[in-house]
């Protein structure tokens, strides 16, 4: 992999001012692959999200450059800062943030029209999605009826489905039982290898670093390294395609 995905260096964050000022990020350096998975594992509070949230457009640092396929993203006006989050960036956030009456399949559907495509290719690639996190059967119910993990695999199906260069995760096996989520990650894994997508995950579950490439601990407003590149320790059931 010799393509720079994200490249973030001196990012500072800062919340409020004078007594009252909270940094949370504190000249941050991150680089990360085209392809790659990397996890960052930190208290909660340390900055995680934030950090996602910076890379994905959603906020601007105090300091610092961000840039993304070798798109300063921070001299970018706002509308295409939200091109760039539209057909670029997939989001998997903490809370599934579904529609309440929309099926499954309509939450992913919705999500597909943003970028304009086609009614034949978002139908093409929301049933595929869905049937990667094995939820074909389940395509037809509103959030409602669905548990908790469920909810989670179709927020997931949807960041899929867009086919994007980068995936934010936030807390993405959060929810799941042990099984499935180590589904969820080998799955991660394999659209890593097959289609070079770069996966940046946040996480509190240990089991996530068997499936990466780098680890990251964040604490004090700073990254570190934990030791060597690991290897998966599953291969994917499925490849994903939306073809």
């Amino acid at each position: 992999m010799s393509d720079i995905s994200v490249a973030i260096r001196a990012v500072e964050r800062s919340f409020g001012n004078g007594d009252s000022l909270l940094r949370v990020l504190r000249g941050v350096d991150l680089e990360v692959q085209a392809g790659e998975l990397v996890a960052l594992f930190g208290p909660s509070g340390s900055g995680k999200t934030t950090l996602l949230n910076l890379i994905g457009a959603l906020d601007r640092p105090n300091a610092g450059t961000i840039h993304v396929n070798g798109q300063d993203i921070l001299n970018m006006s706002d509308r295409r800062r939200e091109k760039y989050r539209r057909r670029q960036i997939g989001f998997i956030f903490q809370n599934a943030t579904l529609l309440p009456t929309y099926t499954a399949a309509e939450n992913i559907d919705l999500a597909l029209r943003l970028p304009g495509l086609g009614y034949f290719e978002r139908r093409r690639r929301t049933r595929a999605a869905l049937e990667a996190v094995g939820l074909s059967a389940w395509s037809g119910h509103v959030p409602d009826e669905l548990s908790g993990g469920q909810r989670q695999r179709v927020a997931i199906a949807r960041a899929l489905a867009l086919r994007p260069g980068i995936i934010l995760a936030d807390e993405p096996t959060n929810g799941l039982d042990t099984r499935t989520a180590r589904r969820t990650m080998a799955l991660f894994r394999g659209i890593a290898e097959h289609q070079g997508t770069t996966f940046l995950i946040v996480s509190h579950d240990p089991m996530v670093v068997e499936y990466v490439n780098h680890a990251y601990d964040l604490a004090d407003g700073q990254l570190t390294r934990r030791g060597g590149t690991t290897e998966v320790v599953a291969e994917p059931e499925k490849e994903f395609s939306g073809d």
